[in-house]
């Protein structure tokens, strides 16, 4: 076969197979609209079972699902939740030390006092691990009610009033979770009104009753290595 013959083939299997729209990036299996070095993403579906993930655990690997599936494996990541009672845990402890980038490479915060402080979160910059905005405030429907389980700072609730959903196990009119807004749309000033982790607990753990106050369960996810 000529030179010009193996051009044109290969052109042919080109416009065949849409080469130049590939939906995945061959050298890495990156979903198109990721990037590499994203380490921080909302998810774009939730458990299925209002906050119910299984527990802390339960709710990692659906992070660590959704996160292989955007930027191939190599990364651990956490669901950014916080439990309480015995030997509780703080969500600030256990996504790594930053920075932290979006979908499109855009740094949400280079370290734990900045995420919780002056912050780059808004609703254009809290994507989902697709590269697509999250619905906000005034979107039907609302989704900007991300759960948290947290305080403003990243730490657990004491014992006491369910902020956690039975930490994470709940899926019905029993107990409530802490919420965060991620487009910073609220009542009054954060905190709680536009706090991106801390704004307001849910009516209570089922699908219906997170929807009621703007929330479809969603995590926000971190690569914590």
């Amino acid at each position: 076969m000529t030179r010009s013959n193996i051009a044109m083939a290969i052109a042919g299997a080109c416009l065949v197979a849409a080469c130049s729209d590939m939906p995945m990036h061959a050298s890495s299996g990156m979903a198109t609209g990721a990037t590499s070095n994203m380490t921080f993403f909302i998810t774009s579906r939730a458990s299925g079972n209002g906050a119910d993930y299984g527990g802390l655990a339960g709710a990692d690997r659906h992070c660590q699902m959704l996160g292989d599936a955007a930027v191939g494996a190599g990364r651990t990541w956490h669901a950014y939740l916080s439990t309480q009672g015995p030997n509780a845990v703080n969500a600030r402890d256990r996504i790594g030390k930053g920075p932290w980038r979006n979908a499109k490479g855009e740094v949400i915060a280079y370290n734990l006092d900045e995420l919780h402080g002056n912050n780059s979160l808004t609703k254009r910059t809290a994507l989902n691990e697709k590269g697509e905005i999250v619905n906000g405030r005034g979107d039907t429907p609302n989704r900007h009610d991300i759960l948290t389980g947290s305080r403003p700072d990243g730490t657990a609730f004491p014992p006491g009033d369910d902020m956690t959903c039975g930490n994470y196990t709940k899926s019905d009119a029993d107990g409530s979770v802490m919420l965060g807004h991620h487009d910073r749309m609220g009542n009054g000033p954060p905190p709680p009104g536009a706090s991106w982790n801390s704004a307001h607990k849910s009516a209570g753990c089922s699908d219906a009753l997170l929807a009621k106050t703007g929330s479809a369960g969603y995590l926000y996810c971190f690569a914590a290595n």
